[in-house]
């Protein structure tokens, strides 16, 4: 089965090690969420997760590849980012912004507006187009870079190109979509329309993984939940797994109370 994958994965910086034997697998369909305290390792497991440091041991398994042997337009088509923090200074319109999420595919410029316009409708930002980037505010910046990373996989990819083989093979691949912290910058509202969107997309057979730090949105949306500390996996499973008290306590060195959402029957953390 395809899947973004860590197999016994370590990363050591100047010798610094942040991260340690790490066994991670993010299916199509399913959204994965890594919890854990500050400097846990999360955000270091998602820059090699997707390429963006190269690891010191063990390997990342994109869709059955290497994601190394990937080139980077294959792999930009059927894999997104959105990083916490996405500087852009220029003084593009929104529509622009957006529009770079279709720079890997070759769907047409009629096709990629189409995209657009769903992408920022699905963020509630249509009454954001023909706006400058520059003159919004951190909340709408946020919802239009996730549009972005939206628009880049809207629809399958069906290019997969074998440069060691020298052959381009027309089928489908399997999507993933990587979100750091995708809900700090947003109001109740939008916190909730993200989340709404993240299983609106792993419903299509989206594979979503997310960094979050709020346990209880992480436990509304997630079917596994990862919690990490010190650069290790402590545990994994579903929230009603991962989410105990004495978890909690161990890593976050906290009390609480665990209970049940009267309405989608997820565990509530109650401090």
């Amino acid at each position: 089965m395809m899947s973004l994958e860590a197999r016994d994965l370590s990363l050591s910086i100047s010798g610094i090690p942040l991260l340690r034997g790490i066994n991670l697998r993010v299916l199509p369909g399913e959204v994965t969420t890594i919890v854990g305290p500050n400097g846990a390792g999360k955000t270091s497991l998602l820059r090699c997760l997707v390429n963006e440091l190269a690891v010191t041991a063990g390997q990342v398994l994109f869709n059955n590849r290497e994601i190394k042997d990937w080139s980077a337009s294959d792999r930009a088509r059927s894999l997104s980012v959105l990083p916490q923090q996405s500087l852009l200074d220029f003084p593009f319109t929104v529509d622009e912004v957006v529009m770079l999420g279709r720079t890997p595919h070759d769907t047409g410029i009629q096709r990629d507006r189409e995209i657009v316009a769903a992408a920022l409708t699905a963020v509630d930002g249509a009454y954001l187009v023909g706006r400058f980037y520059t003159q919004l505010s951190g909340g709408e910046k946020q919802r239009v870079h996730l549009a972005r990373v939206l628009a880049q996989i809207w629809e399958p990819s069906t290019v997969v190109q074998h440069p060691e083989k020298n052959v381009t093979e027309q089928k489908f691949t399997e999507r993933y979509l990587v979100l750091d912290e995708p809900t700090s910058s947003f109001d109740l509202a939008h916190q909730q329309l993200t989340l709404n969107i993240v299983q609106t997309f792993a419903s299509k057979g989206v594979g979503v993984l997310m960094v979050m730090h709020d346990l209880n949105l992480a436990a509304h949306c997630s079917d596994q939940i990862v919690l990490m500390q010190c650069g290790e996996i402590v545990t994994s499973g579903t929230p009603e797994e991962v989410l105990t008290p004495n978890n909690i306590r161990t890593v976050f060195d906290v009390e609480v109370e665990i209970s049940v959402h009267p309405q989608t029957g997820k565990p509530l953390v109650i401090t």
